[in-house]
């Protein structure tokens, strides 16, 4: 019945959300072409500010909790699960003081109003899942990023959305060298809960009503544990925190 009552909803709200992608898209070039980073930087904050009240029109709440948690004024990673990309849209806006950066497979990059320029010129980076070469020297730059602007760099370690709310098996790679490169950095886990469900009937209808969580857990300083010790400690923390 949801999925049915849902059509017409989905209709109304894809075309706020795609008039919110449409309209901000030349904003951003303004912005960062006339004004600079920091201008640019409001202007992404408040397309997703918009992305989420268009969300809010299909019944979608939002909750981020322990966010006093994270540390100021030092670079920060965050470690998530992934679920759908609203997962995205929410952390730009609710995690905006914190300038979040992605690593986002390079499809991303292109084809896609507001976000795809956004990824390409806002300090994110995109890689190639299929080239692991080409994404070590992204990552890395990513790294040394936000090591010197104190700055966030937001992954996924699954490597792909889970379709089904379960995490998938932690990738290190990614994690390893945002750690190595930017050793003054504190990696904060993040458990992502009911994304997915905004997406459990493919890409058309969107599902309606859903009460989405982002629980922060206690972050790790890089330079406290080796590596190992802190792939399992966020991998661990991230997973317990989901509910299925």
């Amino acid at each position: 019945m949801q999925k049915l009552i849902s059509y017409p909803i989905s209709v109304v709200y894809y075309l706020c959300f795609g008039f919110c992608l449409a309209i901000f898209h030349p904003i951003q070039w303004v912005c960062l072409n006339v004004f600079g980073y920091q201008a640019h930087k409001k202007s992404v904050d408040y397309l997703n500010f918009f992305l989420i009240k268009c969300t809010n029109l299909i019944g979608t709440t939002y909750k981020f909790e322990n966010r006093e948690l994270i540390p100021k004024g030092v670079p920060i990673i965050f470690v998530s699960n992934h679920q759908s990309m609203y997962d995205i849209v929410a952390m730009i806006w609710y995690l905006r003081r914190f300038h979040c950066k992605f690593v986002s497979k390079k499809e991303l990059g292109s084809g896609i109003p507001s976000v795809s320029y956004n990824l390409r010129h806002g300090g994110s980076v995109l890689i190639d899942r299929k080239d692991p070469k080409q994404a070590i020297p992204a990552i890395k730059g990513l790294s040394e990023y936000i090591e010197k602007y104190n700055r966030a760099a937001v992954i996924f370690p699954e490597g792909t959305r889970s379709k089904t709310g379960k995490p998938k098996e932690f990738a290190q790679n990614g994690l390893k060298i945002l750690c190595k490169y930017a050793p003054s950095a504190y990696v904060v886990p993040v458990s992502i809960n009911n994304s997915w469900k905004m997406v459990k009937f493919g890409f058309f209808p969107v599902g309606l009503g859903n009460h989405l969580t982002f629980t922060i857990h206690k972050p790790l300083a890089v330079k406290d544990y080796d590596f190992a010790t802190i792939m399992n400690k966020s991998e661990k923390a991230v997973v317990e925190g989901v509910k299925i």
